[in-house]
């Protein structure tokens, strides 16, 4: 492909840093460095249109993940205190449990959800409860 010649205007500065660099690049001659570095430009401009553009898609795609993430979450959880409550219930039902009592197990399951940061196992309930 032939080349075109064109009048370019520089600082004497930028010169000066053009002289420095252009073998150290492995460019052959002050315009190939000059035109390798138009065109790393060129890329950098383009590639900033490309995040402009793709940025606010891909945010918008994690919000819709998060956001359904959040719905089956909330679904879940309705779906366990839902359950707790039929338990919690019917336990009430079979037992005659003093308000005393009733705080003392409130504080001690306060204190063991805090404990087992959240990770309920029935078998140690059980071994709790027979010890």
């Amino acid at each position: 492909m032939a080349k075109e010649k064109m009048a370019v205007y520089f600082q004497p500065e930028t010169i000066k840093k053009i002289e420095q660099e252009y073998q150290e690049d492995n460019c052959a001659s002050k315009t190939e460095f000059i035109e390798k570095a138009v065109k790393f430009y060129i890329g950098y401009l383009r590639q900033q249109e490309e995040v402009n553009y793709i940025s606010p898609m891909i945010t918008e795609t994690v919000k819709a993940q998060i956001k359904g993430t959040e719905q089956r979450l909330a679904r879940l959880l309705f779906k366990v205190a839902v359950e707790l409550g039929k338990l919690s219930h019917m336990t009430a039902a079979i037992n005659d449990v003093d308000d005393e009592t009733l705080q003392s197990l409130h504080v001690m399951c306060v204190n063991e959800v805090r404990k087992i940061n959240g990770i309920i196992d029935y078998e140690d309930a059980v071994d709790y409860q027979q010890s």
